[in-house]
């Protein structure tokens, strides 16, 4: 049935054009398939689960980046922090990859003490109050979406099953570039069927400054052994000249799976 079918990628634009291939594929069937981005789907997840999220109820809203540099600043502003010394834009790249990383403020704070960081301990307290401020408001930023999420899959059992009855075909797109908490995210929605399709390339893994992690594809066959690999090696963009030497510079990294591109142009 296409409403257990869940098809998840990284952009708005790429989830489009999924969809209207899904549809020029499958006709009217196509409607009830859920393609979605990651963040499109946590955010309907919450909405409907709302109940189980305390301090929150369905009608949150979410801070896009001016939102959250506003919150933050006055963050900055109001714990007598100079915001030369805490760049606004430097702060909330730290939390982000705090919370792509599953770290809540206190096990930030733990880390960044453990490791005798000055700046990451200051920013865990500007982190602490950031999210007590956004909880205030009933907001959540775009890393809350995907953090609570999993936080709720993760406890709520009953929530977690529904979902894994729900969704029995699994598909994630571009899966390199996937984080830590994405990863986790993926894998509490397949559950014990394990019935997961991702499409991806190792070697087209340039996001690891926003937490991207590339064992997350470089392992897939260690986190479900049955899975049945497809290399798709014909490429129809460039020219043999190209592929020759891309394959040639490619070759010489350690972290990747062997392929051989080819083409007929």
């Amino acid at each position: 049935e296409p409403w257990r079918i869940l098809a998840i990628t990284f952009t708005n634009k790429a989830a489009k054009e999924m969809r209207e291939r899904v549809n020029k594929l499958a006709g009217f069937a196509a409607k009830d398939v859920e393609l979605r981005t990651f963040h499109s789907f946590c955010a309907r997840l919450l909405r409907r689960e709302a109940e189980h999220l305390p301090g929150y109820n369905k009608n949150f809203a979410i801070y896009d980046t001016t939102d959250q540099k506003t919150l933050v600043k006055q963050v900055i502003k109001d714990m007598g922090l100079d915001d030369k010394r805490y760049p606004v834009n430097g702060v909330i790249g730290k939390i982000s990859g705090a919370k792509n990383s599953m770290l809540t403020p206190d096990k930030f704070a733990v880390e960044a003490q453990l490791n005798g960081d000055f700046y990451s301990v200051k920013t865990a307290g500007i982190y602490l109050e950031y999210q007590k401020r956004l909880k205030n408001n009933n907001a959540l930023d775009f890393d809350d979406l995907l953090l609570l999420s999993v936080q709720l899959l993760t406890d709520d059992e009953e929530v977690r099953q529904r979902y894994q009855e729900r969704f029995r075909y699994i598909m994630v797109d571009e899966y390199q570039d996937t984080n830590r908490v994405q990863y986790i995210l993926t894998k509490l929605l397949t559950g014990p069927q394990q019935n997961l399709c991702v499409v991806g390339d190792a070697d087209q893994s340039i996001y690891g400054w926003r937490g991207a992690d590339i064992r997350n594809i470089l392992d897939f066959e260690k986190d479900y052994p049955n899975a049945q690999i497809v290399k798709l090696e014909q490429n129809y963009r460039s020219t043999k000249n190209i592929l020759d030497a891309a394959n040639a510079v490619i070759a010489n990294n350690t972290e990747r799976k062997p392929k051989n591109l080819w083409t007929e142009k």
